[in-house]
């Protein structure tokens, strides 16, 4: 009895961690270290004076930064062709090789590098966090494909908080005070991670069910309060001092919620394994047919794709402006010149590019209006709490509105965009400790955007190529950033700075920074910001009028037909099965 037991526990314990809801377990885990690029302002200062760069300089590497972290391709193109597993360890390899030079580099123990191979080192370890969202975050939405919403929000929520959680696991492992050690546990930590978990992440032959979506509202529960957690904990070590225990323990406690949800993976297990038992099913009764049904479409099926594929063939670049019905498996290259996809990615790039040239400016802006320096930390960690809060908020909110009341989720887009307009004003007004409230809003708006926009690809376009087009969407979020931030507000910042050293009729000397202090630093910079975002406002309601219909539908009733097709063929599996005993 002892050994049958102990058998079924290893059966038991082999099922957990080959099934999908460990999978997405730990997709959790690796979402949560994935954020290393939010963390660039806690040691930017350290890698400006041990390399002695100028502020300019540092800003070109902070450009790279957000290049490589952005700008997902290739792991899209990889993806589309390898398990993910391929993806995840090159994007191991990509973490450890880029921060690992860099912080080689900062520690002296290799002579300074040239600026163009810091741009490339830091670029390639920024770059490394998409392989990761494409590795993990992509087969989620696969293997879950009819709670995207939720899992998206979801997902990048634990993307938004990573940058807190990087933090307190910093202090737990190095206490307080270095820097160089924060770059170092950037370079292993989610490389480890990513390493621990590359058997789980695959793709598996299961679909939506209706009870998934209590499983993801407990998940956000966990969630909300690691959130709660870090939120207080970042405001009280603002104003008091820890010690190593302290930050030990804190360490300890931000673990436990990382693997709380292992308690929900088990009981999810435990209920399929009772349904098996009793000899239930997680279908509902109608899904049962009669078997004679099903030969014709089987006959259908292998007969159509050889025409298809070959018909695809003849016509790959004709049917470019050709493309399918909205929620169909779209090409490419169908998507890339289809007039969604460009009106999307206007509405990402003008208004996700507004909220990263603030989040980007958070220092300056409070420097220029006289909030002491210990604030920006404040403003940093508000921006990374309200950014989780976005993403889990506008995941789980469009998934609701668009069960409950078919409400397209562009029109979401449009809402969160409109509410990231007033954290822009507050800023160009200047007004007193208004700077607080706008990085509560452009924390929530920026982190709002991205479920919602990943979301709205994988329902028009299809998931066929959604690795890729998944990739190119949120290559608009650099496009914004260069324009708003390089080409607005620098170049504006820089004019006033001027103009304020002319009038003390004093002259800029070489290699030194320029400082403006006042309101009108920024005041242009981002009323033409807040214009911008009220044409990505327009463009992301054009699309909300342009798929108003495809949204009032179905958009799920594809992947509710492979239920029912792979229901059909187990029945006669089993059937065949019992004929034959």
């Amino acid at each position: 009895m002892g050994v049958a037991e102990l058998r079924g526990m290893k059966s038991f314990g082999y099922n957990v961690i080959t099934g999908r809801w460990f999978m997405l377990f730990a997709s959790l885990l690796i979402m949560s270290v994935a954020g290393a690029t939010y963390m660039f302002g806690a040691y930017s200062n350290e890698v400006k004076t041990s390399l002695g760069y100028d502020q300019s300089t540092l800003n070109l590497l902070s450009f790279f930064k957000d290049l490589g972290a952005n700008v997902g391709v290739v792991s899209g193109l990889v993806n589309e062709i390898t398990p993910p597993w391929v993806v995840l360890s090159i994007g191991v390899l990509m973490n450890f090789f880029g921060y690992f030079m860099i912080w080689l580099a900062v520690s002296g123990r290799i002579a300074k590098p040239q600026l163009w191979k810091m741009c490339l080192y830091i670029c390639i370890g920024a770059n490394s966090q998409t392989f990761a969202n494409t590795g993990a975050l992509v087969t989620c939405v696969k293997n879950f494909p009819g709670s995207r919403g939720s899992l998206l929000g979801l997902l990048k929520g634990y993307v938004g908080l990573s940058g807190a959680i990087i933090t307190q696991l910093y202090h737990a492992f190095y206490g307080d005070h270095n820097p160089q050690a924060l770059i170092l546990l950037i370079a292993w930590l989610p490389a480890a991670v990513s390493f621990l978990f590359l058997p789980t992440i695959r793709i598996f032959n299961t679909v939506h069910q209706p009870k998934n979506n209590r499983v993801f509202y407990h998940l956000l529960y966990i969630s909300l309060c690691l959130a709660g957690f870090l939120m207080v904990l970042i405001l009280v070590q603002n104003k008091l001092s820890f010690s190593r225990i302290e930050y030990t323990v804190d360490g300890l406690v931000v673990l436990s919620f990382l693997l709380l949800p292992l308690a929900v993976v088990f009981r999810e297990e435990v209920n399929h394994l009772k349904a098996k038992t009793e000899g239930l099913t997680d279908s509902a009764p109608e899904l049962k047919v009669v078997t004679e049904v099903i030969p014709p479409p089987n006959v259908e099926q292998e007969v159509l794709p050889t025409t298809t594929s070959s018909h695809e063939k003849s016509s790959c670049f004709r049917n470019i402006l050709n493309p399918p019905k909205r929620g169909e498996d779209y090409t490419i290259l169908q998507a890339l010149f289809s007039v969604d996809m460009l009106t999307l990615f206007v509405a990402t790039t003008f208004g996700a590019g507004g909220t990263l040239t603030a989040i980007d400016n958070l220092g300056q802006i409070g420097n220029s209006l006289g909030y002491p320096s210990k604030s920006t930390t404040t403003f940093v960690s508000l921006v990374s709490i309200w950014n989780y809060l976005g993403r889990v908020a506008a995941g789980y909110a469009s998934e609701v509105l668009l069960a409950k009341y078919k409400v397209p989720r562009p029109y979401m887009v449009t809402l969160v965009l409109l509410l990231s307009c007033v954290g822009h004003i507050l800023i160009a007004l200047g007004v007193p400790n208004s700077l607080y409230l706008s990085s509560v809003i452009i924390g929530f708006c920026f982190g709002a955007q991205w479920p919602l926009m990943f979301a709205i690809i994988s329902e028009i376009f299809g998931l066929k190529y959604y690795s890729t087009l998944y990739n190119l969407g949120g290559a608009a979020s650099p496009v914004g950033s260069y324009i708003l931030n390089v080409k607005v507000a620098g170049v504006l910042y820089d004019k006033e700075a001027l103009k304020q050293l002319k009038a003390k009729g004093l002259r800029r000397e070489a290699g030194k920074d320029l400082t403006c202090v006042g309101v009108q630093c920024y005041r242009m910079a981002f009323i033409i910001i807040t214009a911008s975002t009220l044409v990505a406002c327009l463009a992301s309601f054009i699309l909300a009028l342009r798929t108003r219909k495809f949204y009032k539908g179905d958009i799920y009733r594809k992947f509710r037909r492979e239920h029912e097709t792979t229901e059909n063929e187990t029945e006669i599996t089993k059937e065949g099965v019992k004929c034959s005993g």
